[in-house]
């Protein structure tokens, strides 16, 4: 059954013009008691890893999105991440897209359940006090769809991701 999100992204972008990525999910969880959350392993099997609307870099395994994990998934934490500048630092972020600004948004890998993960997104262009770090109880999916469509407010420093229409750019595809 398909996640109510990635059907939600996949009507906002339509059909892909090439496949997604194959990932052996039971392979990456093996080798590094990672597990990723549904939505995520959805979209990255229907569009896989790329670009969207030439701003939004969504990584993959392939592309190094667990190099360098800085804690061991297969344990809980001492303590949640809380939602301060410091404590998000000091916590289990792990990234998997990012903006050609320099935004930067991960998973808050607090729970041993990655379909209970949420996100936040560091905002490296913040106006003079704006927040840099938003938080928000959700995942993948849901972020990248209210984002596209309007129903949450862009938490990049660009404006214009829920503009229509979208294009999403396999990074195998020729140009």
């Amino acid at each position: 059954m398909a996640h109510p999100a990635i059907t939600g992204v996949a009507a906002v972008l339509g059909q892909p013009g090439t496949a997604g990525d194959a990932v052996d999910w039971d392979e990456l969880a093996r080798t590094t008691g990672l597990r990723l959350p549904t939505d995520y392993r959805e979209f990255i099997a229907l569009y896989g890893g790329g670009e969207l609307d030439e701003y939004l870099s969504i990584n993959t395994p392939a592309d190094g999105l667990v190099d360098g994990l800085a804690f061991d998934p297969t344990q809980a934490p001492d303590t949640p991440t809380g939602d301060s500048e410091e404590e998000l630092l000091d916590g289990r972020l792990l990234p998997v897209a990012s903006t050609v600004h320099g935004d930067v948004v991960f998973w808050v890998c607090d729970e041993l359940d990655p379909e209970r993960w949420e996100m936040v997104v560091f905002k490296r262009q913040a106006r003079y006090g704006e927040q840099r770090w938003t938080r928000y109880a959700m995942g993948f999916g849901e972020l990248l769809l209210g984002t596209l469509t309007g129903t949450l407010a862009s938490p990049f420093s660009a404006r214009g991701l829920d503009e229509s229409p979208h294009a999403y750019r396999h990074w195998r595809r020729p140009l």
